[in-house]
C-alpha cells in the first residue's frame, strides 16, 4: 500500500476497533488478487471506510466529482484510489474509470442501493450494479453493514459509539448472464441488469451476524 493509504488504512482500523468495537466476519471470502466488486447495503458515512480498511488489500471507493475540485482534498482521494462519479454514480466517465480499475485487477466498493437508507432497512437494488458486473469479469462478494445506520445516520451530526460488525459473504458466480447479454436484445439485457442487481441484494439480505 502507497504510504497516505497506508496511514489512512491503520488510523481506520484504530478507529474501527476502538471506537465502535467493530467485528469482521468471513473476510477469508475476499479474494487477495484479481478484480472484485465488493457490493455493500448502505447506512451511513461510515461504510465506504469500514469495508475498506477490513480488507488486507487495496480498494477502490467512489466519490462525488465535486470533492475533487478541491485540490488538497482532491489529492487525497486520488491518494486513496478514489473514482470521481457524478452524483447518482451513473455517468459515463465513472463507468469507464471504475471498469479500467477492474480491468486492472483493482477491488472496488459498490452500493447497489445507490444512496444510503433513511430508515435502516435495505433498500431496493438499481440497476447500475448489473450492468457493471457484466461488462466487468470480476468477482462480486456480497457484503453487509450492521450497526452503522446506528452509529452515524443521515440525522446525526456526530458518530456515535455504537458496535458495527461486517460479514462477507461467499462470492458470486454470474458467468450464464454474462454469457447471455452477449447476444440478447437490448431489452433483455436491461433486465439482466436489474436482474444481477436484485440477485445481489437478495445476498446481502440473508448475511447474518454470525460466522460460517
Amino acid at each position: 500500500m502507497p504510504p497516505i493509504y497506508k496511514f489512512t488504512w491503520i488510523v481506520c482500523r484504530m478507529i474501527f476497533g476502538i471506537y465502535f468495537r467493530w467485528r469482521i466476519l468471513s473476510p477469508q471470502n475476499v479474494p487477495m488478487t484479481g478484480p472484485v466488486i465488493l457490493a455493500s447495503n448502505h447506512a451511513s458515512f461510515l461504510d465506504p471506510p469500514l469495508i475498506g480498511s477490513a480488507v488486507r488489500r487495496q480498494v477502490n471507493y467512489l466519490a462525488r466529482e465535486s470533492l475533487f475540485r478541491f485540490p488538497l482534498f482532491g489529492a487525497y482521494l486520488r491518494a486513496l484510489n478514489s473514482v470521481p462519479v457524478d452524483r447518482d454514480g451513473q455517468g459515463a466517465k465513472g463507468l469507464k474509470m471504475i471498469l479500467d480499475r477492474l480491468l486492472k485487477g483493482g477491488a472496488i466498493i459498490l452500493f447497489p442501493e445507490g444512496t444510503r437508507t433513511s430508515d435502516g432497512n435495505l433498500q431496493p437494488a438499481r440497476s447500475g450494479v448489473g450492468l457493471t458486473v457484466i461488462k466487468s469479469d470480476a468477482v462480486v462478494v456480497p457484503v453487509r453493514a450492521f450497526g452503522t445506520f446506528e452509529a452515524w445516520n443521515r440525522k446525526q451530526l456526530i458518530p456515535r459509539p455504537r458496535r458495527v460488525t461486517l460479514k462477507f459473504g461467499k462470492p458470486m458466480d454470474f458467468t450464464k448472464l454474462r454469457a447471455e447479454a452477449t447476444t440478447c436484445p437490448k431489452l433483455r439485457l436491461k433486465q439482466i441488469y436489474q436482474e444481477v442487481a436484485d440477485q445481489i441484494m437478495a445476498q446481502i439480505d440473508r448475511l447474518e451476524q454470525t460466522d460460517d
